[in-house]
């Protein structure tokens, strides 16, 4: 199955232009033959956010979603926006969409809130971990943080995952300096399809966003930083502080990829600029994979549930 991934560069808030850019390049990754396409985390927003979270936010049956539904005829398509429910609760989630109709939305299970993260502040947690069915392979979807909890994932295997599709939005200097984003996605990414036996789809995003912006209403409302702003070095770290308008850009820094159930990198997109990279996922690898290293063969999820059900719910739980 050929599979493409659009490293996009969204403009913060403004859904009309993202949605444009997104059903623009799901028309060509059609003509290069993909039969699935992923998109970043909040690809239709932009990801400071901040209280206009509303403004960006739609239904599934917007007719934004609709015009991104309608270009999936004869493809598959997963797209990071924020969902509006009809409770009227707001989600960090993904768009799946398989050849014109909206099959579902994954709602991101766990929600950062600390560092430059306040997404808690704003958003609902989702409640399921979801796999669908496209072609011959099980697909989990799953954003961002909810990588950074090996519960999560394994609830997808032990649905039949054969194929993770993973959707961050990760920036240089989110984190305190001792700590390297790019150096631990390629560890995680590479983790699960190694122990899993899995391929793992992982889209980032780029481009350069203000954690908080008080801008004059005649000022570009981007989000952007300005382009001489950036570094010409793509391989440091850079951020810009703007002591004018007392905020502080951080730099996305992309590098999405596509590891093999080995845990092999086999393509990855370029550093800080959009990009694509379009491939063939075979299922034959992850048989070759499952004959040669079973590590889930003899996985029990019943000893997990046991497990689980004695540390949370009986005294003895836990042994001091």
């Amino acid at each position: 199955m050929r599979v493409a991934v659009f490293q996009t560069n969204p403009v913060l808030l403004d859904v009309k232009a993202n949605v444009e850019g997104v059903v623009e390049k799901i028309r060509r990754g059609k003509e290069k033959g993909a039969a699935l396409m992923v998109f970043p985390e909040l690809a239709l927003t932009g990801y400071f956010v901040d209280s206009s979270y509303h403004k960006a936010a739609l239904k599934m049956n917007s007719p934004e979603i609709m015009k991104i539904v309608e270009a999936t005829k004869g493809t598959a398509a997963i797209v990071g926006f924020i969902e509006e429910s009809k409770s009227m609760n707001f989600y960090n989630a993904a768009l799946v969409a398989v050849d014109g109709e909206a099959r579902f939305a994954y709602r991101k299970l766990n929600l950062p809130n600390y560092g430059v993260f306040e997404e808690r502040k704003f958003f609902s947690n989702g409640k399921q971990v979801t796999v669908f069915k496209l072609n011959e392979f099980n697909i989990g979807v799953f954003i961002c943080n909810d990588m950074w909890h090996p519960s999560i994932p394994y609830l997808g295997v032990t649905q039949k995952a054969d194929i993770f599709v993973t959707l961050f939005n990760s920036s240089q200097g989110s984190m305190a300096s001792e700590f390297s984003n790019i150096e631990s996605w390629e560890i995680i990414n590479k983790f699960y399809s190694r122990v899993f036996g899995i391929y793992n789809i992982a889209a980032n995003r780029v481009g350069s966003e203000a954690l908080e912006d008080r801008r004059d209403d005649d000022e570009d409302e981007s989000g952007r930083e300005p382009a001489d702003n950036h570094s010409e070095d793509d391989t440091v770290f850079h951020e810009n502080y703007d002591h004018r308008h007392d905020r502080k850009y951080y730099r996305f820094w992309g590098g999405s990829e596509i590891i093999n159930p080995f845990g092999q990198q086999i393509y990855r997109a370029a550093l800080y600029e959009e990009d694509e990279i379009i491939g063939d996922i075979s299922k034959d690898l992850l048989r070759k994979k499952k004959i040669i290293l079973p590590y889930l063969r003899n996985d029990d999820p019943f000893f997990t549930f046991r497990e689980l059900d004695r540390i949370l719910f009986q005294k003895d739980g836990v042994k001091t």
